[in-house]
């Protein structure tokens, strides 16, 4: 079945339905009818508010249908009638009984389960009456002892018992056979109790309270809690969902319009929600049928619900959270995956010895599926963390190197400290300035091999010169097999570190020039280098090939001395002798010219320019507060800051006074000093050369000492500078408690501090040695 409703005149306190299902009373202070329930809409049966000489006993605050009898309904009135109705005659007949024991409005009314003719009332005077429809007076009278009674409800499991709910938050269990003594009272809410309901299958008793519970007690023996409910508003009305355990419909008092259906295992949200209703709900009734059920309210409508059409909030719960005390504690909860814990049919049997001997689980429960949302908990404690961190931080300052080593080396150096403090990511920016700023650019295998590495670093032109010439290209030189590769290794380890990036593309050391060759002494062994494009060819030879005789000129004759040298214009082969090809990097020399002394343009500094990604790591650093690693990054890059423009220098010094504060915190003096030595900006370089002033009070009569000295001003004694222990003058380093202002040697003082704690002048002092 959908869900569908009727419209009213005015709204609708309470329904009832009849022992078949099929029709449904509903009352309020306007409205008084039965309908009839067909598969998709409400038929209008009866309209007892029609009837003539109408009077307060149709304006209902409940209704009750027999649960035996369909002829039989019970309104209560606000003026503190019941009244029962004969819905099998007609006119004024039809009130067959009217009932004015009561004082005060009525508020519940509630047919015995068995007994068509017996029904009970609770009233705002207090008191519970019970009536036979056969009498026209009370049968008898329970006096509850509180202000008001606001619902009563006879037991399924035993037909004399009764429960009763007052504002007083107490819960009365009667017989109705002994109207002068209660059997059981407790107090089950710390205010108003509204409403109970008993559960059909166990002797549970359900009780909602104007504090925002829905409590189950177990009233087999001693009434025991057995589940609370967390509600947003108070409630005002409970009912049990028919073949299901743990399920219990609600409706609020004011605020929420929702009618909820809860697990009592799961008590701070419901299991399915309608909200059909644009007002406060104010009764609900089962079909039967656990997934069916009619609700009314005071938006003047009667529904019909299907359970197909409920919302389930525990699907759109967030099973994640965070929650942060004074403390600075932090509790947080994520997603844990979990199976459904509802028992299916399968393992019904099962869960019946799990539950144990305690209670049976009746064979004829329905299940649903039952979604459970669990979190993993995980409380964090900042204390710790910070003290994991306060001893990265001293470790890091301890072994951390700022200077007296090449940039290279520091950082590598701080990239392995770094790592095995299990700051990963600190090492590998440090391995990044190195590769950045670092004074050796690439071992020289990358040097020397450059030539197979650059696009387009050697011209077509120059590949075709070498093979008309029937030599080897330069490319087939480096690579043409094993025995050329073995002469590359032997360069590699015997000539790291060859280029420098900031100085050009040429070699360090002393050159000779030859008339083919270019000659360089390398480790006491001349070794013969081939120029070509980028990088240089190197053949190291055994002495026994090398020919020691002088030649008669360093450099042979080429041309007859003139008396005044030609400008360089007139040579005949001018330019001829190098070619440089700037767009390619490619650099040629003419063999025909085997003594000319060509100077080679070195090579350009990078195009790209690394200082943006170096500022950015900076601000990503100090946004997370590691001042150490900005500072000390600033510091280690030394004459490499001058490239970085977009830095500022207020920037730089907030940083580095932000390290030297954090230093000076952990009592690292001598790292700070360092720090501040190591600084490039006045502001922090002159912290070094700011005086210190230890104000001194005399040690016999306590004022401050004015001058330079130990001769007091007030006084004029000179004990000041005398030890208290061996009472000789101080010469040298001079020890006092900043307490009571004697002191002495700092020897004696250690010795006595060390056995006793009282100032060896007697003054009374308790001193301290640190």
């Amino acid at each position: 079945m959908s869900t569908f409703s009727v419209v009213q005149d005015g709204p609708v306190n309470a329904l009832a339905l009849n022992k078949d299902n099929t029709q449904v009373v509903i009352g309020g202070r306007n409205v008084f009818k039965v309908y009839q329930i067909e598969d998709d809409r409400f038929r209008e049966i009866c309209n007892l508010r029609t009837l003539k000489h109408l009077n307060l006993n149709f304006s209902c605050n409940d209704v009750a249908w027999s649960l035996s009898d369909d002829h039989y309904v019970a309104t209560a009135a606000t003026n503190g009638h019941v009244c029962v109705w004969n819905l099998t005659k007609m006119g004024r007949a039809m009130q067959e009984q009217d009932y004015q024991d009561h004082k005060r409005t009525v508020n519940k009314v509630n047919f015995h389960a068995t007994d068509p003719f017996k029904l009970i009332s609770g009233s705002q005077d207090g008191t519970m009456r019970y009536f036979d429809v056969r009498v026209k007076n009370a049968v008898s009278v329970f006096y509850s002892n509180t202000e008001s009674v606001r619902d009563v409800q006879f037991s399924p499991h035993n037909s004399y018992t009764f429960s009763a709910v007052s504002e007083n938050g107490n819960v009365q269990i009667w017989d109705v056979r002994k109207p002068d003594k209660l059997q059981i009272q407790f107090t089950a809410h710390s205010g108003p109790v509204f409403a109970c309901d008993w559960h059909p299958e166990y002797t549970w008793l359900a009780t909602a309270s104007r504090d925002k519970t829905i409590k189950v007690w177990d009233l087999t023996s001693k009434p025991t809690l057995e589940y609370t409910i967390h509600t947003i508003a108070s409630i005002g009305f409970v009912k049990w969902r028919p073949q299901y355990k743990y399920q219990i419909a609600s409706c609020a008092l004011v605020i929420d319009c929702s009618i909820n259906i809860w697990d009592v295992r799961r008590p701070y949200i419901p299991f399915a929600s309608f909200n059909e209703h644009r007002d406060i709900a104010s009764g609900v009734a089962w079909r039967g049928d656990p997934n069916i059920f009619l609700s009314s309210g005071r938006d003047n409508t009667l529904f019909h619900h299907s359970f197909n059409d409920a919302q389930k909030p525990a699907n759109k719960a967030n099973p994640q959270g965070i929650s942060l005390n004074a403390k600075g504690e932090v509790v947080c909860c994520r997603k844990m995956n979990i199976a459904s814990i509802t028992p299916s049919s399968s393992n019904q049997n099962s869960l019946s010895k799990a539950v144990g001997l305690m209670r049976k689980i009746s064979t004829s429960q329905a299940v649903d599926t039952f979604h459970q949302a669990a979190s993993h908990t995980y409380n964090f404690n900042p204390n710790n963390v910070e003290q994991q961190e306060s001893s990265v931080f001293l470790k890091l300052a301890n072994n951390y190197l700022l200077h007296g080593r090449s940039v290279s080396e520091l950082c590598e150096r701080n990239a392995t400290v770094a790592m095995e403090l299990g700051k990963n990511d600190v090492s590998v920016s440090w391995n990044i300035i190195k590769i950045m700023y670092a004074e050796e650019f690439a071992p020289s295998s990358m040097s020397l091999n450059a030539n197979k590495h650059e696009d387009g670093a050697c011209s077509a032109e120059n590949t075709d010169d070498q093979k008309s010439k029937g030599g080897e290209t330069p490319a087939a030189q480096f690579s043409g097999g094993d025995e050329e590769t073995e002469n590359e290794d032997q360069v590699d380890n015997a000539f790291p570190n060859y280029l420098n990036v900031r100085n050009g593309c040429l070699p360090k050391g002393d050159f000779f020039f030859g008339e083919n060759e270019l000659d360089v002494e390398l480790e006491g062994a001349p070794v013969f280098l081939d120029y070509y494009q980028y990088g240089f060819r190197l053949n190291p030879v055994t002495p026994e090939q090398i020919d020691w005789t002088l030649p008669t000129e360093a450099f042979p004759i080429r041309h007859k001395i003139l008396d005044r040298s030609p400008p360089p214009e007139q040579f005949p082969d001018h330019h001829q002798s190098l070619s440089y090809r700037e767009d390619s990097h490619t650099i040629q020399v003419d063999d025909q010219l085997p003594g000319m002394l060509a100077n080679i343009k070195p090579c350009r500094k990078p195009c790209w320019d690394p200082s943006s990604i170096v500022i950015e790591t900076l601000h990503h650093y100090a946004s997370l507060g590691d001042v150490q690693t900005v500072a000390s990054i600033l510091i280690v890059l030394g004459e490499s800051r001058k490239y970085l423009t977009g830095l500022s220098e207020t920037l730089q010094e907030h940083w580095l006074l932000g390290y030297i504060e954090r230093l000076s915190r952990y009592k690292l003096w001598n790292i700070t000093n360092q720090v501040i030595k190591l600084s490039w900006l006045p502001n922090v370089s002159q912290l070094n050369q700011q005086s210190t002033t230890m104000h001194t009070n005399c040690g016999k009569c306590t004022k401050p000492l004015q001058r330079v000295g130990w001769l007091c001003d007030r006084c004029h004694t000179p004990e000041y500078g005398l030890c208290s222990i061996c009472h000789q003058v101080v010469r040298g380093l001079y020890v006092w408690c900043q307490g009571c202002s004697h002191g002495g040697h700092i020897v004696h003082m250690k010795q006595w501090l060390a056995q006793k704690r009282v100032c060896p002048t007697g003054c009374g002092h308790m001193c301290e040695y640190n």
